[in-house]
């Protein structure tokens, strides 16, 4: 689960940092270097090809929304520092850029608009995954106290997969270009993964599972949820591949534009991306457009999944195709058609680094812990912090609508998981509303940050999670005191508690704005500060205290809420006292930075 970041250091030493959920750090280099070695390319060109990314990002966000209720139903003063931002939980790609780039002619803004298509694809994918995966994989018989394990694939992938397959790209002398081969390969990872998830019902019937109709069993499916997994965490490795790759090629075409605006449109496209991805999952009226999706195996919460992910490939298609159509690259050479270049390489014939860069390798993260600059533990410490306070919420969002305020069960009668699946769909778009809030707040964190500070607006978004997560505990207990027993009382209950609840996911969006821009900013402006280089190790340094407390919950979060009574109640709670530490430990601890230099421009998306 992830978000992406992205930071490049300019001829000038002014730093710009990009960022969407599940950070992505393949670009880290890209845009300075194009700046001084590229040629210009079209902004048409560009927006074209980053198209593909929409794509992905359709399917991640059903997945988010849909699977996990489904399983569970099927189995029983410094420089000047610039934030532009977009959000997909996706947070480990740190790779730089080649060291000798070639670039393709100018393209214009439009074509530039297009080329980065491709991101509103893959965060697409990414909302739905956030949203119904979770409640998903419950239907098909994982426990809920079990469900969060398959989480442990983001983190991992993100730490792993990511820097990997950046540091591959940025060697790559492909004739079809360094970035676009592994974008397309990618892509159609995803879409055998989509399939497999959306079908993986169908596929344990085949395989053995119960031959009774949907609707008159609810046990567990374990043929399901095996293919169910194993397309998720095909899913998951996937999405991590393909978002380095595009954001470094998103760096690549920027040219004359620059990343700024770059960056402004691949962001603007992801959050379009998260926005039809929570209106998709919300939406529980695809098994009626899509009538022959429904089988034996696959009653109309399955069938809704399906069509959504069978949309999602779709629209990752033509994602995809414009990407690949106006991002034109120009094939990297080997050192020996370079003349350039051969003057740089060492005695195995590989490229050595320019002067003022640095080669980036997947230990030169844990190296770097060593060189950190003064105030870089302290944000490590909060950031780690305030990372496991939030990811109880994005495990547990649409789950937590669906049995605590709608009251319905997975695993239960058909009213329950009617209910359940009901809240599930409300809990999307409760994420949608998020969003929205979250790309809005984006464009005050500037002035915020100007007036008040990083290291108080930070504190403070930690303290107004803390005040949200002790609400979502206090809504819970609120509603179960409502509840009778009666289904049908659940969904004509009082509509000011599923009020409340929308309030509270919108209301989120604030600081989860702030989460996915002002840690990176901040570790940005230190390494300035210091005046050496290493933004892309330092940022890479920061994605380690985001990957570890991720791994954390997913292990713990399940287990805790089941020794306490199997509901999501403990985890909020766990949330919001971690939270309340989180806001007192940075304002004692985070740096004293400048802030009259501080500038955010940007776009972000959602989860």
């Amino acid at each position: 689960m992830a978000e992406e970041e992205h930071m490049a250091v300019n001829g000038g030493g002014d730093v710009e940092l990009v960022e969407a959920k599940g950070a992505d750090y393949s670009g880290v280099s890209a845009c300075s270097r194009s700046r001084r070695a590229a040629k210009s390319i079209s902004l048409v060109r560009l927006i074209v090809a980053c198209m593909a990314a929409g794509g992905v990002q359709y399917g991640w966000a059903l997945q988010l929304s849909l699977l996990t209720p489904y399983v569970q139903d099927r189995h029983s003063d410094g420089e000047d520092v610039e934030i532009i931002e977009a959000s997909n939980m996706d947070n480990s790609n740190f790779a730089t850029s080649s060291h000798s780039p070639h670039m393709a002619k100018p393209i214009s803004l439009v074509r530039l608009f297009l080329a980065c298509m491709v991101a509103g694809g893959v965060q697409y994918g990414w909302a739905l995954q956030l949203s119904l995966l979770t409640p998903y994989i419950q239907t098909l018989g994982l426990s809920h106290a079990l469900s969060s394990i398959i989480w442990l694939c983001g983190p991992i992938a993100g730490f792993l997969v990511q820097p990997c397959v950046g540091l591959w790209s940025d060697r790559c002398r492909s004739r079809f270009g360094r970035r676009r081969p592994f974008i397309f390969v990618g892509c159609c990872l995803i879409c055998i993964a989509v399939l497999v998830v959306g079908f993986s019902s169908d596929i344990g019937y085949a395989l053995g599972d119960t031959k009774q109709h949907c609707r008159d069993y609810h046990g567990a499916r374990w043929h399901a949820a095996i293919v169910y997994v194993l397309g998720f965490w095909l899913l998951d490795f996937s999405n991590n591949a393909v978002q380095g790759p595009a954001r470094a090629l998103m760096a690549d075409l920027s040219g004359p534009h620059g990343c700024s605006a770059a960056n402004a449109i691949f962001c603007s496209w992801m959050a379009l991306g998260n926005i039809l991805g929570y209106s998709s999952g919300s939406t529980g009226s695809w098994h009626k457009w899509f009538p022959f999706l429904m089988t034996r195996a696959c009653c109309e919460a399955c069938a809704n999944l399906k069509a959504a992910f069978i949309i999602a490939v779709i629209f990752l298609a033509i994602c995809l195709t414009v990407t690949l159509i106006f991002a034109k690259e120009v094939p990297l050479r080997a050192p020996a058609q370079d003349p350039q270049a051969l003057a740089r390489v060492d005695s195995k014939g590989e490229p050595m680094p320019s002067e003022g860069e640095e080669r980036t390798s997947f230990l030169a993260v844990f190296k770097a812990f060593k060189n950190l600059p003064p105030g870089m533990p302290s944000v490590l410490i909060v950031t780690a912090l305030t990372w496991l306070s939030w990811f109880p919420f994005i495990l547990y969002d649409t789950d937590w609508m669906g049995r605590e305020i709608y009251h319905g069960n997975p695993k239960g009668t058909a009213a329950e998981i009617d209910a359940y699946n009901r809240g599930v769909r409300q809990g999307a778009f409760g994420l949608l509303l998020n969003s929205i809030v979250l790309g809005v707040t984006s464009f005050l964190i500037e002035p915020m940050c100007r007036k008040l500070s990083s290291r108080v607006v930070w504190a403070a978004s930690n303290f107004m999670v803390f005040a949200c997560m002790a609400t979502i505990a206090v809504v819970s207990v609120w509603s179960s005191k409502q509840f009778n027993g009666s289904i049908q009382q659940a969904i004509t209950a009082d509509s000011g508690v599923r009020a409340t609840a929308l309030v509270l996911f919108a209301a989120l969006g604030v600081p989860l704005a702030v989460l996915f821009s002002v840690p990176f900013a901040v570790t940005a402006q230190l390494v300035v500060d210091k005046g050496i280089g290493g933004q892309g190790l330092c940022t890479g340094v920061l994605n380690i205290s985001i990957v570890i407390p991720q791994v954390i919950i997913a292990l713990s979060a399940g287990p805790w809420d089941a020794l306490f009574g199997k509901g999501n109640l403990p985890a909020f709670a766990l949330a919001s006292a971690i939270a309340f530490v989180c806001g007192i430990v940075g304002l004692f601890m985070l740096p004293r930075l400048s802030r009259s230099n501080f500038t955010t421009s940007g776009v972000a998306g959602g989860h």
